[in-house]
């Protein structure tokens, strides 16, 4: 009979993105959960396998952290706007978490058009909220999309690592701004095609 668990998985995931969110993924080892648990590193193995499927587990409540915020931002009722000040927001408040998700070498080196999909499972919503929200067809809507994408990743990198810090007048000064340029300039190049 297999030893009866110390600890519920949902503890482990707890307190392992705790450790995450405070000192980063590299962080995160038996040891120190264990002992931020309280306990040796020797109960979580009898829940998880390995600390590959702890950190895996970790990104997933990431991911799960940060859909909220994409959810809050697509009520606002400028959405793509509102996600975009919620992606900064979150790099702000959860740098660490920030940095896991949206820093993290990739396998493979995606190009411009296959990156949000791999690393944003909201981009279908997202997506549909920029055709919806402005009567853009997808291609149109797509190419917005990666522009601000680039430009909203710079502001939030440049928050989650601490080089540089804005204010929510000032995030949202840009983000109109660079928006109503870019939303100009795709729509004049469509008069012209």
């Amino acid at each position: 009979m297999p030893p009866r668990a110390k600890f519920t998985k949902e503890e482990i995931i707890h307190t392992a993105l705790s450790i995450v969110r405070q000192d980063g993924v590299d962080a995160l080892t038996s040891r120190a959960l264990g002992q931020v648990l309280g306990s040796s590193a020797r109960p979580i193995f009898t829940v998880f396998y390995s600390m590959q499927e702890v950190q895996q587990a970790v990104i997933r409540a990431a991911k799960d952290e940060y859909r909220h915020r994409v959810e809050i931002g697509l009520q606002d009722s400028l959405a793509f706007k509102g996600v975009g000040t919620q992606y900064i927001l979150f790099a702000i408040q959860e740098p660490k978490l920030f940095q896991l998700l949206f820093m993290s070498e990739q396998p493979e080196i995606p190009n411009l058009s296959g990156v949000l999909p791999i690393i944003d499972e909201s981009y279908d919503q997202i997506l549909d909220s920029v055709q919806k929200s402005y009567d853009l067809d997808t291609e149109t809507a797509r190419r917005l999309y990666q522009h601000l994408w680039i430009y909203t990743h710079g502001i939030a990198s440049l928050c989650a690592t601490k080089m540089c810090c804005f204010t929510e007048e000032e995030i949202d000064r840009m983000m109109s701004e660079v928006f109503a340029s870019l939303l100009k300039n795709i729509r004049e190049e469509d008069k012209h095609d």
